[in-house]
């Protein structure tokens, strides 16, 4: 997945909101599929979509770079998660670490959205849109520290998610 997401810098939470409603509406894909210019990746019953993404640390890992980035990707997250539990209700947590060890432990195929986001962040939440069999996960994630801290909103379909 590209680190560029194509967001403009000032986005407002509602054109966020609007970017998530247009994934939850969007078809799932017969094979793999990518646009970098969206920061999207899709693929047979899963969609992620980079929301927002951060400066690269490459030249500069100080606390005085990285935890203002930090803080302003968190309250992006912590609006969005408002007003998604304003409509849907609650989210629950979904734990991502046992994806990334079930990856690496090389057995069975890790679903998607899952086993790219479990390489991405430790858990999400989780919202089931009423009426339908699609989740909505919203998380925070970074590749390597050196890269974009991201905002995450991943689509995927129910029967993937534990119960």
């Amino acid at each position: 997945m590209s680190t560029d997401s194509g967001d403009a810098p000032h986005e407002t939470h509602a054109a966020l909101l609007a970017r998530i409603d247009g994934l939850l509406a969007l078809p799932f894909p017969v094979g793999e599929e990518s646009s970098d210019d969206e920061g999207r990746s899709s693929g047979p019953g899963h969609h992620l979509l980079i929301l927002r993404a951060g400066e690269d640390f490459w030249d500069d890992r100080s606390p005085e770079t990285v935890e203002p980035a930090e803080q302003e990707i968190e309250a992006d997250f912590s609006a969005l998660a408002t007003a998604l539990s304003e409509r849907w209700g609650e989210p629950r947590t979904v734990d991502l670490w046992p994806w990334l060890e079930e990856d690496e432990e090389g057995g069975e195929a890790v679903p998607e959205p899952l086993g790219q986001l479990c390489n991405l962040a430790g858990s999400m939440q989780v919202w089931q849109p009423p009426g339908g069999t699609r989740w909505l996960g919203l998380t925070v994630g970074q590749a390597d520290p050196e890269f974009p801290i991201w905002l995450l909103a991943a689509v995927g379909e129910t029967a993937i998610l534990p119960a």
